[in-house]
């Protein structure tokens, strides 16, 4: 179902449970409240109802209706345009998903578009129902309690993404892991997507801070907008040395991959010196043995008395001519 949950609230109370749009903007006009309509994975037909009714700039009500926008924030007069990229940390696959949301945020309404499971908009509405003092402070309160739940779901984000950098770290010097360049540069990219998603927030709460005396928000509000833009800025700042983390563990990697391949074509070259130096030694009495073994009839040394030790003798002398010579080269 498009429409997650969809309210009326008057001086921070819920007075109305509108079934439908029409409803909600029947209500909210007779009774002069704030409209809070949730929706998930809405319609284009349902977007532009709403879009019409609250008067949406066609550009903001565009990037609606096509997704995969950036993190940003757009004025439209008093209309506010809001892309957040949510993001939760899958324990299974170890791997972060992103989601979006869309916030339009009006005088007396705000409309908010989930295209992804996270962040927890029940939570929230739930948490500011609580505290109708903080609720009867308008659109904006809710905008604060929006952004404050996003960042806050980027912790155990970052613990989850903590935990797998402190396993590669501890996987480098071990050598046990063939796929470990694979799996520091599959991290290395969703950091960086994570970046990509936290870095303009704190050019987006900046800028709401801004013009906050401009558009009368309440200075309770700036002061909690001021705490999630502190949070934000301690969440970017992790995240900026995760990557450089994980871009000197690939270094490290690299080199010591290349250390290891080193030390085996090093060992490999001191056995096939070994044995190219037996070989040689064995060479020599082969050599002798088998001049002697060819049986020529006209052989000087054939009828010497000494040849046979003679012979051997030769053999004896060039083995250990080449073995002192091979092991003062360390050879062997």
């Amino acid at each position: 179902m498009p429409i997650i949950d969809n309210g009326v609230y008057v001086a921070g109370a819920r007075i109305e449970n509108p079934t439908s749009l029409s409803d909600t903007f029947e209500y909210m006009r007779a009774r002069g409240g704030m409209a809070w309509i949730g929706m998930f994975r809405p319609t284009p037909e349902e977007i532009q109802q709403v879009a019409a009714e609250f008067s949406l700039h066609p550009l903001a009500v565009e990037d609606a209706l096509n997704g995969h926008q950036r993190s940003k924030l757009e004025r439209y007069g008093d209309i506010l345009f809001i892309v957040l990229r949510p993001a939760r940390y899958i324990d299974e696959s170890e791997t972060v998903e992103f989601g979006e949301l869309h916030v339009f945020v009006g005088p007396d309404f705000v409309v908010t578009i989930r295209h992804a499971e996270s962040p927890d908009l029940a939570r929230v509405r739930r948490r500011l129902e609580e505290q109708p003092e903080l609720l009867a402070r308008g659109p904006e309160a809710v905008l604060y309690a929006i952004l404050d739940e996003v960042v806050d779901e980027y912790l155990p984000v970052l613990a989850g993404v903590e935990n797998d950098i402190d396993e590669i770290e501890d996987a480098l010097f071990t050598g046990d892991d063939p796929g470990l360049s694979r799996r520091i540069y599959e991290l290395s990219r969703e950091v960086l997507a994570l970046q990509r998603a936290t870095q303009p927030l704190a050019d987006m709460l900046t800028g709401l801070l801004r013009g906050a005396d401009k558009y009368g928000v309440d200075i309770e509000l700036q002061r909690a907008l001021r705490d999630v833009q502190d949070h934000a800025l301690k969440t970017i700042e992790r995240i900026t040395g995760f990557r450089v983390t994980l871009e000197n563990a690939l270094t490290v990697n690299a080199t010591l991959v290349t250390q290891r391949q080193t030390d085996t074509a090093l060992a490999q070259n001191e056995q096939v010196k070994k044995i190219s130096a037996w070989a040689a030694i064995l060479f020599g009495p082969t050599l002798v043995g088998t001049i002697y073994g060819m049986n020529f009839e006209y052989m000087p040394e054939l009828e010497w008395p000494w040849g046979y030790p003679m012979a051997v003798g030769l053999m004896a002398a060039t083995s250990a001519a080449l073995y002192l010579t091979f092991k003062r080269r360390h050879w062997l």
